[in-house]
């Protein structure tokens, strides 16, 4: 069984027991966490796509930790003109597992 949820804008397509990273969700190591917005439910190879979304169906997650990402540098460059910036950043993930999915 699996499905497609929406989580912080992004879709994922999740089963029970995985452990995804998606950007950084409100709250503290430990928490559990509920995302209402299901696409689409997999259960034995009987699709159910949600129109928008799946009605009754929640997926329940608990927050594993808050990591940042690799950095990725920014660099720019204009020839000739003396112009050079080097900029890094470090994107905020938090990473969950699945703990149930309630269809």
């Amino acid at each position: 069984m699996y499905v497609v949820v929406e989580i912080a804008g992004q879709q994922f397509k999740v089963q029970q027991d995985q452990r995804i990273y998606v950007h950084r969700l409100a709250g503290t190591v430990g928490d559990a966490v509920e995302f209402n917005q299901v696409l689409l439910v997999d259960h034995d190879n009987a699709v159910t796509v949600g129109t928008p979304t799946v009605a009754g169906a929640v997926v329940k997650a608990k927050i594993l930790d808050h990591v940042k990402g690799d950095k990725v540098i920014v660099f720019k460059k204009k020839r000739r003109k003396g112009y050079k910036v080097k900029r890094g950043h470090r994107q905020c993930f938090t990473q969950i597992e699945i703990s149930e999915i309630v269809a």
